[in-house]
């Protein structure tokens, strides 16, 4: 008689359970942290769609889990952090956290980006606090606590004996270093960080020599060559507290099988019947929703005038990409909503909603409006996620659930997103191939009848 009890390990498989043979072959919990970076632990997440199942519970709930893919998969990876338009001068900054960094990105006099980690190179002192958006007087970075200074290119200018250094007059000469012994300026600049853009996106790396942005991107670019995403500036920004991790804000944004019941209101202006798989190589999810339905008197997509550029389908579709790992990022012919999410632990993600539009879209008076309504449906649809994925994240902590099957036909997009986690948490650097078709067409018409 089978009692149940399990006496498989981490990267085993059980006996004959009372749950059935597929359930019984998954990792029994709690997993072993050793077996976090070994591929034969992934094995059910490996297999073809149609047989897969989900990625471990342990990826969202278990602290060693996400320490080690904070290193594995978010400081190896190209993460957006912000908008072009907060850049828009020399000097202007952002400070973003990445894999638990803080991060200072700015634009040097040239009009080029630039980003280094938020630190001194003297004592360690963070320079810039979290929501600063110039990097101080002269478009110098100082630290507040020796007043150390160096230029929008990192090199050290002071330490700190330079102009408007706030040093009593007359004591000049007790700061003056040029006596000090093996020390030179130029060996004490900040500490770079890989930094680029895309569209209105900006991008951080942390890994010292990483691939080209163009490689994680694959052909989005070219799939959104139309939109001139890089014209677009933001209208409306709010922050969220999300009781989940950040996985799960990503796959329920990359499916839409839960659709019907916990969005009845968008669901009506993005149908089932109208949705297609919409991705080529790189690492990204793609889905498209064509045609986008008429507003609904509970809101909707409408308003806004459409960019001018856009022609043929990109004319009447929404683009639903999530860039790995952490953001995404819905287009639509008259604006775009993007979601930042920040990982802060296993369970909890900080994420900050911005709206853009391209100049075409807000250049006719009732453009305020049209934004109050739009801001107003996101937030809606967004709050409705929040709630749901905070509820898989309180499922998750059971231990009886060991992980679920895929729902082929709704889940190909999160199971091409957790192999890239795997990937990442394994040590292999792939990036995943995309559909023959430009858009695969997710639900087959119905056959004519005789």
């Amino acid at each position: 008689m089978n009692t149940g009890t399990s006496t498989g390990t981490s990267t085993g498989t059980t006996p004959a359970s009372p749950y059935g043979p597929p359930y019984a072959a998954l990792p029994a919990r709690p997993v072993d942290p050793a077996s976090f970076t070994d591929e034969r632990l992934y094995a059910p997440t490996r297999l073809p769609v149609g047989s897969a199942s989900t990625l471990l519970p342990d990826a969202y709930t278990s602290p060693e889990f996400f320490a080690l893919e904070r290193e594995k998969v978010l400081a190896t990876s190209w993460v957006a952090v912000g908008c072009t338009a907060e850049l828009d001068r020399p000097g202007a900054c952002l400070v973003a956290e990445v894999a638990g960094r803080s991060v200072i990105v700015t634009r040097n006099r040239a009009g080029e980006l630039r980003a280094f980690h938020n630190v001194c190179r003297h004592r360690a002192t963070a320079l810039l606090p979290a929501g600063a958006e110039h990097v101080g007087r002269g478009d110098r970075i100082r630290c507040p606590y020796h007043a150390w200074a160096y230029d929008l290119d990192g090199t050290c200018l002071g330490t700190p004996l330079f102009e408007g250094s706030d040093i009593p007059v007359g004591e000049e000469p007790v700061f003056d270093t040029a006596p000090a012994q093996d020390f030179d300026r130029k060996d004490y600049g900040l500490l770079p960080v890989a930094v680029d853009s895309w569209g209105f996106l900006v991008f951080v790396c942390l890994e010292p020599a990483p691939a080209p942005l163009a490689e994680q991107l694959g052909d989005l670019p070219q799939r959104f060559a139309a939109y001139e995403l890089d014209r677009w500036l933001p209208q409306r920004r709010r922050t969220y507290e999300v009781a989940a991790n950040y996985k799960l804000v990503g796959e329920n944004f990359m499916e839409y099988y839960h659709l019907p019941w916990v969005h009845p209101e968008l669901s009506k202006v993005s149908r089932f019947s109208d949705h297609y798989r919409w991705q080529g190589p790189g690492m990204y999810t793609g889905m498209c929703t064509t045609p986008v339905s008429r507003n609904t008197d509970a809101g909707g997509w409408e308003g806004l005038h459409p960019a001018g550029s856009l022609t043929g389908s990109d004319a009447e579709s929404g683009r639903f990409v999530w860039l790995f790992p952490t953001t995404a990022l819905a287009v639509l012919p008259n604006h775009a909503f993007v979601l930042f999410n920040r990982p802060v632990g296993p369970a909890r993600t900080v994420e900050t909603a911005v709206l853009l539009c391209h100049p075409d879209s807000v250049a006719h008076p009732d453009r305020e409006d049209d934004l109050d309504r739009l801001e107003k449906f996101w937030d809606h649809v967004n709050r409705q996620d929040l709630e749901i994925v905070a509820r898989v994240q309180e499922g998750l902590q059971n231990p009886a659930y060991r992980g679920g099957r895929m729902c082929f036909r709704f889940e190909e997009p999160l199971h091409r997103f957790q192999n890239m986690v795997v990937d990442r948490m394994v040590g292999l650097r792939r990036v995943p191939e995309g559909d023959a078709d430009t858009a695969t067409r997710m639900f087959p018409d119905p056959p004519t009848p005789d």
